[in-house]
């Protein structure tokens, strides 16, 4: 899960590669609307415990995300405060780690070359006969 700039070099190397030996490429862009404000917490930490990760942190995450409130200003009237259950915070520096984390497992039954990073994942295989496998992997992503 490197950078930005990594994540597209390690992609095009691949496609670079795929040309190389004559083979088509076919590529899909996805970018999950809305991606940072859909994580739910009970399950990020499920995963999290999953992975093993130390108690102690997962526990200061837990924390971290615990007691937010929102609420919404809609023609000059406020609602209620309500506590936000869902989503990492945009623009922090654990925003993109915990969303990285969170779909660690997105993709592991891929038949395709896939790349991700934060809420932009890339998809792609070389051979015209692959196309029912990108089918496939599209109709996981989905699920």
């Amino acid at each position: 899960m490197g950078s930005c700039q990594t994540n597209l070099i390690s992609f095009f190397e691949k496609v670079t590669d795929f040309l190389d030996k004559g083979n088509a490429v076919d590529l899909i862009y996805l970018d999950f609307s809305k991606a940072f404000d859909t994580v739910p917490h009970g399950e990020l930490l499920v995963k999290l415990e999953k992975m093993g990760i130390n108690m102690k942190i997962e526990r200061w995450i837990r924390n971290w995300l615990k007691g937010r409130l929102q609420r919404v200003l809609l023609k000059g009237e406020l609602s209620g405060w309500r506590e936000v259950t869902s989503g990492v915070p945009q623009g922090s520096v654990l925003g993109p780690i915990l969303f990285n984390l969170f779909i660690t497992d997105l993709g592991t039954k891929s038949g395709s070359v896939l790349i991700k990073f934060a809420d932009d994942t890339k998809l792609g295989s070389n051979l015209e006969k692959d196309r029912d496998i990108r089918q496939e992997d599209l109709d996981d992503f989905v699920n």
